[in-house]
């Protein structure tokens, strides 16, 4: 016996006469620290949805100053990891929580230092991973890491 699947304009018409409905189902809700450094831009430091937690991409700045780190790209990239680390905290999930990590560098020679500091900050099973060289992050920083959390 054959599935038979609605036609696209049905389902559509369905998503739009229930977006309302679906909408109340997707409970938004943003998650701010004054551990970790203010958004510097129109976004959230993270959102929570649907049981995860999406982490914007952290700086290494220190929230008590509003300046970047100084010292190298190992305590740069421990500072970005503790305002993700932080800003969890403040959704109640742990580092264990994250499933899902992008790091970005300035420099991908950077990457060996950086997957140290990294190591003290995940235990196994380790969440997945990539990370990228870009030609630039804002600010002139070397590093920007983000993070997706699930409860």
């Amino acid at each position: 016996m054959a599935l038979e699947l609605p036609d696209r304009a049905k389902v559509l018409n369905f998503v739009v006469r229930n977006k309302n409905f679906i909408r109340v189902r997707m409970k938004i809700k943003a998650i701010n620290t004054t551990y970790a450094p203010a958004a510097i831009g129109p976004y959230s430091q993270a959102i929570e949805a649907n049981g995860f937690v999406y982490v914007s991409g952290q700086l290494p700045i220190d929230p008590s100053t509003g300046s970047f780190v100084e010292g190298g790209i190992q305590i740069e990239a421990r500072q970005s990891l503790t305002n993700i680390k932080n800003i969890l905290a403040e959704a109640g999930l742990g580092m264990e929580n994250v499933v899902k990590v992008t790091v970005l560098l300035a420099d991908i020679n950077n990457f060996a230092a950086v997957n140290d500091v990294y190591a003290e900050f995940f235990q196994a099973p380790y969440p997945a991973r990539s990370a990228f060289a870009v030609a630039a992050l804002p600010k002139g920083a070397n590093i920007e890491i983000e993070a997706i959390a699930s409860r």
